[in-house]
This record gives structure tokens, C-alpha cells and sequence, in this order.
């Protein structure tokens, strides 16, 4: 129980699974919808802001001094994940709808996890100050390179993202981002002693992006046109994604040589996808009636992803010959 509070996979989860349900059976209608879009675009203002105040960037530059694996990992992340995602959508496409399919392409294209794949990486017995700068770095620059490879994959009927979603990004997310990390050096002190309340923040603010998401598809009909079946397949081809995701990092992490510390943040970080980045962003790219379909994917794999990572991580805690990218014949680990 320890293990998965610390990763996150606690209430949390369980109060997604509310939100997802509360926005299917009571969404929100008329005044109370229009207020709530409002409420939740300043909280996603919030939520980034507090993002940009809490990065670090020292832990960053200390880590980039490690450029193999952290040139490894961004590649992972925003070169071979999409590739994969973009695969598996084009297959997902005439079996799951063109929605649905949309959701598993965004979900290649967004940063890592930050707090799990650096929980598990210290249970895995890896480098944590390289997995640490590596979730960094991919949530800095998530801000920016997962909207413009939303333009550059995602073409829409008009052509490509419209240019309202893309003022939007720069106003609510970005702009908020980076004034969090300008103010950083005078709030870090304030967000550090009120960890509690800003970890409420966040969590408040992507239960109430689930449930404003949730609402609008109920609304929209949505959820009429996505059967059973439809749901049970998508779970099949997360899985997939996921198992083929984390063969690659395995694989690569051996291919190149790298350390086996190394190795399990190649592992982590490379297949891991960041739900409190994702949520937000999908609700100011896309139109509200289809946010929920297209994020769908994202909450289904970030909870297997954490149950399976758990799993790893504490084989590879008891036996570190287990461990990701480790074989039982490997006894060496490069500096």
C-alpha cells in the first residue's frame, strides 16, 4: 500500500473514476456548463503556473551533463513514442472510431510522468538525478513540442490545429509556465512549505478537467456512439501500446550500452505518459464535445501504466538481475 500511495495510485485514481462517472450521469448543463468552462480554463492557468514554480531548473542542467541518456529519453519520448502511437492509431482507426484513434495518437505526443517515473526509477535502484532531469526536460518542452506535434500529426479537417487553440496555449499554458519559472527563485520557499495544498491544487484542478470533459461528451451524445465493446478493445490495444512501448526502452537501453541506473530511467521515463500534462492540454486544443473520447486513452493508460510499472519496480527492488534492460547475466554497470 506504501508503494502505491507513493506513486500516486491511491484515492486519486479512484476519485477519476468519480469524476469520469458524475460527468456521465449528472453533467453539467446551460449557466452551470458555461460557468464551468470558465472555472476550469483558470485552473489549467493555475495548474501550469504552479508547474513552472515548481521545476527546478539546477536539477536540469545538472543532469543534462548526461547527454547520452537524456538525448536517448527526449527521443524516446517525442520521436519513437509517436511513431508507435501513430501506427497504433492508424489500426485502432476503423475498429475504434476516428475519435477514439485521435485519443491514442495525443497520448504518444505528450511528455513523461515527473513524480512516478522518479518513484520508481529510486525503487528500481536507477539514477535518480538523471531521471529526475530527464521528466524534467520533458515537461518543460512538453509545453511547446506537444501542441506543435498535435499541428504537424494531427491534421483536422481545416488543415491542422486552428489558430484560437493555438493562442490559447500560449496564454493558458505557456505564459503561466514560464511566469512560474521567472517567480520560481521567490515562491519555491511558499510552494515547498505548502506542499499539501498545492498538491490539492493540482489534483482539484485535474478532477474538475475530467468531469468538465465527461460532462461536455454526455451533453454532446458522445458516449451513445462508444459501446461496450468499443471500450474493452481499446483496453486491449493500451496494453499492446504499453507492452510495445516498453520492449522498445528494454531493447534500446541494451542496444546503446547504457548503465543498468541508466537503463531504468531509459525504462521509466521513456514509457510513461504524464496525465496532469495531457488533461489540460487536450481540454484547450480540442473541442469540448470531444475532449472526453480523446482523453479516454490517456486515462486508461495511465493507470495501467502504474499498476505495471509497480509491479517492475518491486521485482527489480527484490531482485536487481530483474530489473529493466537487466539480464541475468549482467553483473557490470557503466559509469
Amino acid at each position: 500500500m506504501h508503494l502505491l500511495k507513493r506513486i500516486g495510485l491511491d484515492t486519486f485514481m479512484l476519485l477519476l473514476i468519480g469524476a469520469v462517472g458524475l460527468g456521465v450521469l449528472l453533467p453539467a448543463h446551460g449557466a452551470v456548463a458555461a460557468g464551468l468552462k470558465h472555472v476550469t480554463y483558470w485552473a489549467v492557468s493555475l495548474l501550469f503556473f504552479l508547474y513552472g514554480a515548481k521545476l527546478d531548473p539546477g536539477a536540469v542542467r545538472a543532469g543534462l551533463a548526461n547527454w547520452r541518456l537524456q538525448g536517448l529519453t527526449f527521443a524516446a519520448t517525442y520521436i519513437l513514442f509517436p511513431l508507435v502511437g501513430l501506427a497504433f492509431a492508424t489500426l485502432a482507426d476503423p475498429i475504434l472510431g476516428a475519435t477514439i484513434a485521435f485519443g491514442l495518437l495525443f497520448l504518444s505526443l505528450l511528455p513523461s510522468t515527473v513524480q512516478s517515473s522518479v518513484a520508481f526509477t529510486a525503487i528500481s535502484g536507477g539514477n535518480v538525478p538523471g531521471a529526475i532531469c530527464a521528466a524534467s526536460v520533458s515537461n518543460m518542452v512538453g509545453v511547446v513540442v506537444t501542441p506543435a506535434l498535435v499541428a504537424l500529426l494531427m491534421q483536422q479537417g481545416d488543415g491542422g490545429v486552428r489558430m484560437d487553440s493555438v493562442v490559447r496555449i500560449g496564454t493558458q499554458i505557456l505564459l503561466p509556465f514560464v511566469i512560474g519559472q521567472v517567480l520560481r527563485p521567490w515562491l519555491w520557499s511558499v510552494v515547498a512549505r505548502h506542499k499539501r495544498l498545492t498538491g490539492m491544487v493540482d489534483r482539484g484542478s485535474i478532477l474538475l478537467i475530467v468531469y468538465s470533459a465527461f460532462s461536455a461528451g454526455t451533453v454532446s451524445g458522445l458516449w451513445q456512439t462508444v459501446p461496450g465493446s468499443s471500450l474493452l478493445m481499446l483496453v486491449c490495444f493500451v496494453l499492446a501500446f504499453l507492452a510495445v512501448i516498453m520492449g522498445l526502452m528494454h531493447g534500446f537501453g541494451r542496444l546503446f550500452g547504457l548503465s543498468r541506473p541508466d537503463r531504468a530511467v531509459l525504462f521509466y521515463c521513456g514509457s510513461t505518459k504524464s496525465l496532469a500534462t495531457g488533461l489540460p492540454i487536450a481540454s484547450t486544443l480540442f473541442p469540448a464535445d470531444q475532449v472526453g473520447a480523446i482523453v479516454l486513452p490517456i486515462m486508461i493508460y495511465h493507470m495501467v501504466q502504474l499498476l505495471i510499472c509497480a509491479v517492475i519496480a518491486q521485482r527489480s527492488a527484490r531482485t536487481p538481475s530483474l530489473a529493466p534492460g537487466s539480464s541475468g547475466s549482467d553483473k557490470t554497470s557503466k559509469g
